[in-house]
């Protein structure tokens, strides 16, 4: 169901930028409604328009203020959110499978570096975050995380890092904090979670998420010699359905090769849904897209 309590505030940001907030807190209703505002707004190629950030519950616009002021711009966008009252739309997407290593020992040899700027530095990242999700063990948790599909609420951070909001009702999704203090170190590839997000890191670097795992594909290339990405350095796109999927040690080797001879594709088939799908039943619905990726 909607929900009526979501408010939208407009605010600029200097000369150029108009900062939509639709709602302090991140849900699929608030996020589906950014991604309908901003496709409609890109879909309307306005003058004077130079780009268009959404985000998880909130949306950013640049414009040239010599041809569009923001006030029209403000105007324009109350329009638009208006003809989407209800969420009566349909969105294009794709569903992915996106396999993960889970405790593999790459991320496990930073878990382990890092523990001193970690909440309990006598567990491992998987184990912290089962216990106060209450789960019963590491196993468990993991397989929560495999159950439901997440879609891919925003692209951002650092350049193609999805962030993963998943398919579940609000009384079920797994939070977690980020480490207490920013590691200087994370794996190229690494699985993540930090608040209610799943992330993979496209590139080694810094970063404060709990590590659980690493993906065997890319999801950002710039040399684009992967038939994914022909069309750009970056795999994932708001809207996408990632299913994290746990394999084995054997099947992680076997896509490095694959990815190592050029040859590797992502698993995917493409989807058309309404908001209203997801939000009245998302256990139906992300049965729905289990079916679709691996069985239809």
């Amino acid at each position: 169901m909607t929900n009526s309590s979501l408010t939208t505030r407009y605010e600029y940001g200097g000369d150029e930028f108009v900062f939509v907030q639709l709602s302090e807190a991140m849900s699929l209703e608030a996020n589906f409604k950014g991604m309908a505002i901003t496709r409609k707004l890109k879909e309307r190629n306005l003058e004077g328009i130079i780009d268009i950030c959404p985000s998880n519950a909130s949306y950013m616009v640049r414009v040239d203020p010599d041809i569009l002021h923001p006030d029209e711009l403000i105007r324009e966008l109350k329009v638009i959110e208006d003809s989407i009252e209800g969420l009566d739309i349909e969105i294009s997407s794709r569903i992915v499978d996106v396999p993960v290593l889970f405790e593999d020992p790459w991320t496990h040899e930073a878990v382990m570096r890092f523990r001193d700027r970690h909440q309990d530095p006598d567990s491992t990242d998987l184990e912290y975050s089962a216990r106060i999700n209450g789960y019963n063990s590491k196993e468990e948790f993991i397989q929560a995380i495999d159950a439901s599909p997440f879609i891919v609420s925003m692209i951002g951070f650092v350049p193609g890092l999805p962030w993963c909001f998943q398919i579940v009702r609000q009384e079920k999704q797994i939070e977690v904090p980020k480490y207490v203090r920013p590691r200087t170190f994370t794996p190229e590839r690494t699985f993540g979670f930090g608040g209610a997000f799943a992330v993979i890191y496209p590139v080694q670097g810094a970063g404060g998420y709990q590590m659980y795992g690493i993906a065997p594909a890319p999801i950002y290339q710039k040399e684009q010699t992967l038939p994914d990405f022909q069309d750009s350095i970056v795999f994932p796109k708001q809207g996408d359905i990632f299913r994290y999927r746990s394999i084995t040690r054997e099947e992680y080797d076997g896509i490095r090769a694959e990815v190592e001879a050029g040859t590797f594709i992502y698993r995917k088939k493409d989807i058309t849904f309404t908001p209203q799908e997801v939000l009245e039943n998302p256990e139906k619905f992300s049965d729905m897209v289990l079916r679709r990726l691996y069985h239809d």
